[in-house]
């Protein structure tokens, strides 16, 4: 792999993109971003989602706009968000006829923060320059930072015709998973060279380069990280669903972070059937916490069980002090600066569960198979407590609340 510039906390020096107050790159946090999948035409349905992807923690969000009902409709969406208290940096979703929607539709261009476009689908030849530079020409004339995103399952190919011809008269060509990989990496520089040339500020570029296969993310994002200074935007396309999604998700995106490269994730994950879309949120979070990148919410450690916890107390006191943190935290957040550190742990048995809380900020380690029906509870490495009973859940609860009013510090009110 070639040597990355880096600043010197280890992150991939790019240039810092603003996007309606939110930085990506130039040493900033890495930013969570999602997208609804409601009808964009249905105003009210699409700020509601927005609306509950921001709220659970989603710092970005795309919409797609495809048709003019959809472009007319983002205006209100935008309205309805307002009306609502919620700042959410609102990107634009365009494919095929970006360039169309938002010259007959100025309103929607305005109301956007962000737009997103896909160089191998806005034409094709000589169309495709001129609508390319249409979109960029609106961008600048309204001041919005645009995410360049190539997608290998729209692969702009006439260039990677080009890219494949290229390939054949060298001495040793690559195989045809190098072609792609090269036609992706060449697709998104070459179009944001041009975007630069047609006025756009390279401090006003973000790219992506979409694909769905691990060790491809991987290359590709190593490839582009070296030839070029913009933010960079990480996701598996097509993650999937449930745990193939997760994990695939987080074996891709894990490796680029951990070498500095990524100033934006989404975690694209195919909602189960009647699933909550918040929940590629939710990973994209615990992603970057666990990473030690980014601090959201307390994270509470538990033990996988084995023969020594027969019981499902451990199992079930976990999930409950994992939900109670989650429900406790918005007021928290307001409240107590520094709580979304907390470490908390919930263990079944003698054998690592007293070191384990030990090392949490406050910890329980529950009794395990033939075990006295005890359990004590630790605060900073301290024994402070012992619980027993029915009323273990709601006495270890209290403990916690307790725990976060008295160590975190109150917030100014104001």
């Amino acid at each position: 792999m070639a040597n990355i510039p880096q600043g010197p906390l280890g992150r991939r020096v790019s240039r810092p993109v603003q996007v309606a107050g939110v930085v990506l790159g130039g040493g900033a946090p890495v930013v969570i971003q999602s997208m609804t999948n409601t009808d964009t035409e249905d105003d009210f349905k699409t700020a509601m989602q927005v609306a509950q992807l921001a709220r659970a923690g989603s710092e970005l969000v795309r919409i797609t706009v495809n048709t003019r009902e959809a472009a007319a409709a983002v205006p209100r969406i935008r309205d309805r968000l307002r009306t609502m208290q919620l700042r959410v940096p609102l990107i634009g979703d365009f494919h095929f006829n970006g360039h169309k929607l938002l010259t007959e539709n100025p309103d929607c261009a305005q109301a956007l923060d962000k737009l997103r476009i896909n160089p191998g689908n806005v034409g094709k030849g000589a169309r495709r320059d001129e609508q390319f530079a249409q979109l960029i020409e609106i961008a600048c004339r309204h001041d919005k930072p645009v995410r360049i995103g190539v997608n290998w399952g729209s692969l702009d190919q006439e260039l990677l015709a080009r890219v494949m011809d290229d390939n054949a008269r060298r001495p040793e060509p690559k195989d045809a998973t190098g072609v792609m990989r090269e036609a992706m990496v060449a697709s998104a520089l070459e179009s944001a060279g041009r975007a630069v040339e047609l006025g756009l500020p390279a401090d006003r570029i973000v790219l992506s380069c979409k694909v769905s296969g691990v060790q491809d993310l991987i290359a590709i994002y190593r490839e582009l990280a070296v030839r070029c200074d913009h933010a960079l935007h990480l996701g598996l396309t097509e993650a999937g669903m449930g745990s193939k999604g997760i994990v695939a998700s987080a074996a891709a995106m894990a490796v680029l972070l951990q070498e500095g490269i990524g100033d934006t994730i989404r975690v694209s994950l195919t909602p189960e059937p009647g699933g909550d879309r918040t929940r590629e949120v939710i990973v994209a979070q615990e992603l970057l916490q666990t990473m030690g990148l980014r601090a959201f919410t307390p994270m509470v450690a538990a033990c996988p069980g084995c023969g020594r916890t027969t019981s499902t107390t451990f199992q079930e006191l976990a999930q409950q002090i994992q939900d109670h943190v989650r429900e406790r935290m918005p007021e928290w957040r307001l409240h107590y600066r520094g709580v979304e550190e907390m470490t908390l742990a919930v263990m079944g048995c003698v054998v690592n569960g007293p070191g384990e809380s030990k090392h949490a900020n406050i910890g329980i380690s529950l009794p395990g198979t033939g075990e006295a029906p005890v359990a004590p509870v630790y605060v900073d490495g301290e024994r402070v407590a012992t619980l027993r009973g029915d009323d273990l859940a709601a006495e270890f609860k209290s403990l916690v609340d307790d725990y976060v009013a008295r160590k975190y510090a109150r917030r100014n009110p104001s």
